[in-house]
């Protein structure tokens, strides 16, 4: 008899995608379809663990916890391990375990004394290994086998100064699963940046509001008017002339000098709102060369101009012994867009050789914790204490930085809009909110249990796709 399938016998999605541009309201609060992601999508997708200057040295583990699911990643003397933080006796977690739903990252050095649980005081090594039982006679020798008594590993791998984790052994690898964004954000020096400062709070809204809040740069406009004054011929020019907009519309007859103050301004702002972003120091850098001799044709001159710039901080920072990438090379040879989001809740905002990074984590169906990274490059030897935790802050703090601060003064509104009668679906852009669609069409085919080859295809053509179209993705489940 032919074995049955039983992902056949699995509750239907009563939430699917039909039309990619429309998004039933209800998947941002239903518990149900909250449940399906808890069970269906994070234990099959990579995460976002712990950045690596987290756990330097030999036996320094933190703790990474989310939908229930409390994992220990470790560095041992043969790289960085991951296992699952329970007591093979009891269940008990062995480190930390009271979870992180306020933003706090148990953390520590097991390399004297192991992992012991509080309970009854068995211990395992960083590899994983029991080393003690208490009162070992008094247990059925069968119970106490050495593979048995071993932590549960969990899949690690390692990238852009990362740990990510998997919980599903046959999953693709990460590298086959988000494909050749990977290699641009590399190239971009992604391994070497540091933090400078980790913030972190609770947001009253589902994890993908909060995603899909930086999916676009079509909210600019409204929401970061500052952005808009400050270069109103790029956000124009991308989406929309109408005078109804924030800004003067774009001026045929803007003159270089005028092209370059606009986009001094800009990175003035990025840096002043978001740090990582464009860094202070890059910026002081660029208005070196606010006076420089350029071609008079405008699109001519600005080009050149951002070449100057760019070879500009790589010479700098060079000099002053930060290992940053060659950026006129890597810009041209590995171009990336200003956001890069790895499925499903870890992202990147780039411009020069600094990042800004963001990762979302669900707390309940609207609920979630949301983190903010400024990352930037140090000369060897000079590079900060690493952070062990963010430092928590209310979602309306203005010990946030202005961008992020905008940001969320809609996220929680948005979602106590999702509940008003008569709001059945989102409208979406087909042309510049496709994100969105190919990130929710992407969930419903993990939720319908899609085999991993086509989540892993589908997932590779996310990379890029910030501001872009929807895209048909080539599943069974979820196709345009």
């Amino acid at each position: 008899m032919a074995e049955m399938d039983l992902t056949d016998l699995r509750p239907g999605n009563a939430l699917r995608i039909e039309n990619p541009a429309l998004i039933p309201a209800a998947r941002y609060y239903d518990e149900e379809f909250y449940r399906l992601e808890c069970e269906r999508l994070w234990p099959k997708a990579w995460q976002m663990a712990c950045r690596l200057e987290q756990i330097p040295n030999v036996g320094d583990w933190i703790e990474y916890s989310n939908v229930g699911k409390s994992v220990i990643v470790v560095r041992t003397k043969d790289g960085v391990k991951a296992h699952q933080n329970h007591c093979r006796h009891r269940g008990v977690p062995i480190a930390g375990g009271e979870g992180n739903a306020e933003g706090a990252s148990a953390h520590g050095n097991c390399a004297k004394s192991g992992f012991i649980c509080p309970f009854h005081g068995w211990r395992w090594n960083m590899e994983g290994e029991c080393t003690f039982v208490y009162g070992r006679h008094l247990f059925d020798e069968e119970l106490l086998q050495k593979d048995e008594l071993a932590l549960r590993p969990v899949r690690v791998e390692t990238w852009g100064g990362c740990a990510f984790i998997n919980h599903d052994a046959e999953a693709p690898s990460l590298r086959e699963s988000l494909g050749p964004v990977l290699d641009r954000l590399e190239a971009h020096g992604m391994s070497k940046l540091r933090s400078e400062w980790w913030f972190a709070t609770v947001l009253p809204a589902n994890w993908k509001v909060a995603m899909e809040a930086f999916m676009e740069g079509y909210h600019v406009m409204k929401t970061h008017p500052q952005l808009q004054h400050a270069q109103p011929s790029l956000y124009n020019a991308r989406y929309g002339n109408e005078t109804g907009g924030l800004g003067s519309l774009l001026n045929p007859n803007l003159t270089v000098r005028q092209n370059v103050c606009e986009a001094l301004d800009s990175m003035e702002l990025l840096s002043e709102g978001m740090a990582g972003l464009v860094h202070g120091k890059e910026v002081e850098i660029a208005r070196s060369l606010a006076e420089a001799e350029l071609p008079k044709d405008p699109q001519t001159g600005m080009m050149a101009w951002y070449g100057l710039v760019c070879q500009a901080i790589t010479e700098k920072l060079r000099e002053r012994g930060e290992d940053v990438p060659d950026l006129v090379q890597v810009m041209q040879e590995h171009p990336v867009e200003a956001v890069e989001f790895l499925f499903p809740h870890y992202f990147l905002l780039t411009y020069f050789t600094s990042m800004s990074s963001y990762r979302v984590r669900p707390l309940g169906p609207e609920t979630c914790l949301f983190e903010i990274w400024s990352l930037t490059h140090y000369p060897e030897g000079e590079e900060p204490e690493p952070l062990r935790e963010p430092t928590m802050l209310p979602f309306d703090s203005r010990d946030f930085p202005m961008i992020p601060r905008q940001d969320y003064s809609n996220i929680p509104i948005q979602q106590k809009g999702l509940h008003s009668e008569g709001l059945d679906v989102l409208r979406l852009s087909r042309e510049r909110e496709g994100l969105i669609s190919n990130y929710q069409r992407l969930i419903d085919a993990y939720i319908a249990g899609e085999p991993g080859a086509r989540l892993a295809a589908a997932n590779r053509m996310l990379g890029g796709n910030f501001d872009g179209p929807i895209l048909d993705l080539g599943l069974e489940c979820g196709s345009s």
